[in-house]
C-alpha cells in the first residue's frame, strides 16, 4: 500500500468462471475514490468481479460489494 492510499479495488474471476480458477484475486490502492472508480470500470470491462472500499482507518468507512459496484463506478449510474 502507498502512503496517503484510501480507497482499494479488489478483482478476480467470477466465482461462476471456472476456467479462470487458476486467476487469483488481487487488490490494488488508490489516493482518491475517483481513480478507484475508473479502474474499477475497467476490470468490470474486462468482465472480472470486483468489490472496493475505505482503508483503515479512513473513516466514514465504505464497502462497495460486487452487487453494488457497477452502479457505484459508473457516473452515469448514479455513481
Amino acid at each position: 500500500m502507498k502512503h496517503g492510499d484510501i480507497w482499494y479495488v479488489t478483482f478476480g474471476p467470477d466465482k461462476t468462471d471456472e476456467t479462470a480458477e487458476s486467476m487469483a484475486r488481487s487488490t490494488r490502492t488508490f489516493k482518491s475514490e475517483i481513480d478507484a472508480k475508473l479502474f474499477a470500470m475497467q476490470i468490470l470491462a474486462k468482465g472480472l468481479t470486483a468489490s472496493a472500499g475505505t482503508l483503515n482507518p479512513h473513516q466514514p468507512k465504505q464497502v462497495v460489494g460486487p452487487a453494488q459496484i457497477e452502479q457505484w463506478a459508473d457516473p452515469g449510474l448514479g455513481g
